[in-house]
């Protein structure tokens, strides 16, 4: 059952929290809102719930007009950030509640129950009040009540936020296979462009209340629509500079240029963008050559991530293996130029060949 925004905008005083926006997200399908705090996420998430009423526009929900109706008349479950359960109930308790509203009988209601707290492991913990339960069972026992309702349309507020790096890994790789033949409309907040990545499905870039960009997540990811969108989506952020054209030689400085893309060819000459991404920023190989004064050195396991200045702009490279530098040494980094984005003056994507990974 599709949910879809018509031009829905959010005001709250003075301040906007969300502007016009129009989305339509498809019935069965794993919908990422993807941006920073303070983008939009959660509002967005509220006013598709029906627990805040759109300034203007409409949500329409399975071809209906549902503005305005509270959340208690729709088919809607959310999980949040912070795990809200019923303290005085069991975890079989927390997880059968929305069962027991709908009337569901206590032979299904049991079969229900074992089958998700088998899913999410809560199988032990069942007879557990959640002042017994880690924070990482609560989310799970949280999640199991949401799959329980059997809402058509679920959202998930950065719900594995809170939990130990192993258990977000486990539930990042089992979430969309928990919802998948559901026929449910999932929708999934996170700041996170890698955990977008892993869930898969659709991303929207959100930035600052405006919403960017929606479509499958690999593409999104590998042809941002504009900088904005391409900043959202890459973490370490993206290295940005500003660059010009002229003829078949794009120029960052007096020292830094490079042949232009074939597909770039016909741009006309002048002022551009150009954006590389971290991982395409490496400190050997062949390419575009740029020096850099070493800001940060980061040596976490198998990688190392490097902050510098290059030409007075702040950029990152991210390796694999272990490249040490010492902290105010000038070392040498490369790119392939076919790799890079380039934006033009409005910010809007002129050229995204061979974006990998």
């Amino acid at each position: 059952m599709a949910i879809e925004l018509k031009k829905v905008s959010k005001r709250v005083g003075a301040e906007t929290h969300i502007y016009e926006t129009s989305l339509t997200l498809e019935a069965g399908q794993f919908n990422i809102l993807l941006g920073t705090t303070l983008s939009g996420k959660t509002s967005l998430m509220r006013l598709m719930a029906g627990l805040d009423k759109p300034s203007s526009g409409e949500v329409w929900f399975d071809g209906q007009n549902v503005t305005g109706i509270p959340v208690q008349k729709r088919s809607v479950a959310m999980v949040y950030q912070a795990f809200i359960n019923y303290p005085n109930f069991t975890v079989f308790d927390n997880i059968a509640s929305p069962l027991k509203v709908a009337n569901v009988q206590q032979s299904e209601v049991n079969d229900r129950v074992r089958h998700l707290a088998d899913l999410l492991k809560l199988t032990p913990m069942l007879k557990r009040m959640p002042s017994e339960l880690s924070g990482g069972q609560q989310q799970r026992t949280a999640l199991a009540r949401a799959l329980a309702k059997g809402a058509d349309l679920v959202l998930l507020d950065e719900p594995l936020a809170n939990l130990d790096y192993k258990l977000r890994e486990e539930l990042r790789e089992e979430l969309p296979k928990l919802f998948a033949g559901t026929g449910a409309t999932v929708v999934y907040a996170t700041s996170e462009p890698l955990e977008a990545l892993m869930l898969g499905g659709f991303t929207s870039t959100l930035s600052a209340g405006h919403l960017i960009q929606f479509g499958e997540t690999p593409f999104i990811y590998r042809n941002p629509s504009s900088l904005e969108s391409a900043k959202v989506f890459s973490e370490p952020p993206i290295n940005t500079a500003a660059v010009e054209k002229k003829g078949a030689l794009m120029r960052l400085s007096e020292n830094i240029s490079w042949n232009v893309p074939d597909a770039l060819s016909d741009a006309p000459d002048g002022r551009y963008t150009v954006g590389i991404r971290a991982y395409h920023l490496q400190p050997s190989g062949s390419g575009v050559k740029v020096s850099g004064d070493v800001q940060i050195a980061e040596l976490s396991g198998s990688e190392s991530i490097i902050r510098m200045i290059v030409e007075g702009n702040h950029w990152v490279s991210e390796a694999h293996g272990i490249h040490k530098y010492d902290v105010g040494t000038r070392a040498d980094f490369y790119f392939d130029a076919e790799k890079c984005f380039y934006f033009d003056s409005q910010g809007r994507t002129v050229f995204t060949s061979r974006q990998e990974g």
